[in-house]
């Protein structure tokens, strides 16, 4: 009784934080709300496509002077101002000090629907957005909408290419605390997510959770578009571009676009010429992550990937994709010059060869 009491006095507070929040201007082009007329004036960028900010080094242009700041940033190698306690860094000595106070203080803000605390009046104005559903920090470059500015800021960073929080074994810098966490495993060798069926270990939740489906078969995230079942909500993120069309990472070396934040960084790579993964048998080095674990695989023997049709086992996916379709009689690429159609890329580009000479 005393829990659905509770619940239900989140849901009469909820009712009041909405009433309370009224959007007070609208974009006349496509009817967007917005919360004042300094973010309809930003807002409108995007129908004019104006981005009056262009940085002279590398030519990227910005709708907002914030981010063309922040950016220009990149370039200049600029010190900003670095938290002793968790090496944190901010642009101004204001934002500093402001975030010091995580270290030294309470949480005076309490939530009126939950009860969560926060230490900043700003961090609990946040919160409550989780509660009434509120979206009103836009990001000036492409219009995405975020529930809070700390959010917000660490999206931005994509498009300023800032990356605050720099190891300290290879000076490797990352857009978020969590990413260059996670990055430090590759130096210390942590694993310290273990799966219950088979004991083996993980760096990061993420490739436990979607390692225990191996085991149990779940697929839950679905695609909206054609129903095909994924097991990790990136998967089907990334299927869904397909779809869509959408590659919003782009090289900061030439342009092109990618689908994947990890094949952009693939890609990049070609143009720095970095090879960041050591193989622990040979000492050969490789772009990047996956590319070390199929080369692995050569040293350990390791075969993942079981057909479902005739338990033949492989190294790769796309060696069981193409394998699998001798059953199904699949034959997905196609000739540009005759029609022809192949169950493998590489018998494909062969064939295009005859067209050629």
């Amino acid at each position: 009784m005393e829990e659905t009491q509770r619940h239900k006095k989140i849901i009469e507070n909820t009712h009041s934080l909405k009433r309370k929040d009224k959007k007070c201007v609208t974009c006349t082009q496509c009817g967007i709300s917005l919360v004042n007329n300094w973010s309809l004036r930003n807002h409108m960028m995007i129908h004019t496509g104006e981005k009056p900010f262009k940085c002279s080094l590398c030519g990227k242009s910005f709708r907002h002077s914030s981010n063309f700041g922040r950016h220009m940033l990149t370039h200049t190698g600029e010190k900003t101002h670095q938290c002793d306690q968790c090496s944190k860094t901010f642009l101004r000595t204001s934002e500093l000090k402001r975030h010091l106070r995580v270290h030294t203080e309470g949480k005076p803000y309490s939530c009126t629907v939950c009860g969560k605390s926060f230490r900043h009046q700003d961090g609990l104005r946040d919160h409550q957005k989780f509660h009434t559903g509120v979206r009103e920090h836009m990001c000036f470059e492409c219009e995405k909408t975020f529930i809070t500015a700390v959010k917000l800021k660490i999206h931005e960073r994509i498009h300023t290419g800032e990356k605050p929080y720099k190891c300290s074994h290879c000076d490797k810098r990352f857009c978020t605390l969590g990413s260059l966490k996670i990055h430090k495993r590759t130096h210390t060798g942590e694993k310290p997510y273990k799966c219950s069926l088979c004991d083996k270990t993980f760096s990061v939740l993420e490739n436990l959770q979607r390692h225990a489906r191996t085991h149990t078969g779940e697929k839950p995230y679905t695609c909206s578009h054609c129903d095909k079942r994924f097991s990790t909500l990136g998967n089907l993120k990334t299927h869904e571009r397909i779809h869509t069309g959408e590659k919003p990472y782009m090289c900061s070396h030439c342009d092109k676009r990618f689908c994947q934040l990890e094949s952009l960084k693939s890609h990049e790579r070609t143009h720095t010429g970095e090879k960041p993964y050591t193989c622990s048998h040979c000492d050969k080095r490789l772009c990047s992550l996956g590319s070390l674990k199929t080369h692995e695989r050569i040293h350990t023997g390791e075969k993942p990937y079981k057909c479902s049709h005739c338990d033949k086992r492989f190294s790769t996916s796309g060696s069981l994709k193409s394998h699998e379709r001798t059953h199904t009689g699949e034959k997905p690429y196609k000739c540009s010059h005759c029609d022809k159609r192949f169950s493998d890329s590489r018998n494909m580009k062969k064939h295009e060869m005859i067209h050629a000479t």
